[in-house]
């Protein structure tokens, strides 16, 4: 973990369903389509000194469904949008890797602690980024991000739209909103 007094605080984000909408996996960059009020969430933890770092699974890479260019691309037109929207990410970081025979590409079959509910992402970013990851959250709407967030040290958020994973979080949330209201309420010094 990086040290406190020098490390920044970081929120960690999902990508589907926590910032955008999911209707798959996404390889065009018109298929984006942001949640209500991220942007303007992403601002105010912005604005509370938090870093915000998308965290993401992309396994789509590995079953063939689309490239690194297309991942790019979705990105770059995520990140217009929540500009859009008033707010941006510092960082995104996602996992290629899949074990098995959906992961039709050689060169990303395989196991790797990248993939959450590995922390291996949010460890990097930390590298990385100078991040204190026990002033850091994890916000995701499944119990992989929850555990990967409990799994580096952060404290977490689920953006529930079930059962699994409650038990794990810190906080259930309803929305975006909901969830940058409760981790302002909640800072770490």
């Amino acid at each position: 973990m990086t040290d406190s007094k020098s490390g920044k605080p970081a929120v960690f984000l999902d990508r589907d369903n926590t910032l955008i909408e999911d209707p798959g996996y996404i390889a065009d960059p018109a298929q984006v389509r942001i949640l209500p009020r991220v942007g303007p969430q992403l601002a105010r933890l912005h604005g509370a000194g938090y870093l915000a770092v998308v965290v993401t699974n992309q396994s789509g890479l590995a079953r063939g469904l689309f490239t690194e260019d297309d991942l790019a691309r979705v990105h770059s037109k995520m990140r217009e949008l929540l500009r859009a929207d008033g707010g941006d990410v510092d960082a995104i970081y996602f996992c290629p890797y899949l074990e098995g025979p959906d992961a039709v590409r050689p060169e990303y079959r395989r196991d790797s602690e990248l993939r959450k509910p590995r922390p291996g992402m949010l460890l990097l970013a930390a590298r990385e980024l100078s991040i204190d990851l026990g002033r850091s959250w994890m916000i995701g709407d499944s119990r992989r991000d929850v555990e990967a967030g409990r799994a580096a040290g952060c404290r977490t958020v689920l953006i529930s739209r079930g059962a699994e994973g409650r038990e794990l979080a810190d906080h259930l949330a309803d929305n975006m909103t909901d969830a940058t209201d409760y981790i302002l309420a909640h800072p770490r010094s």
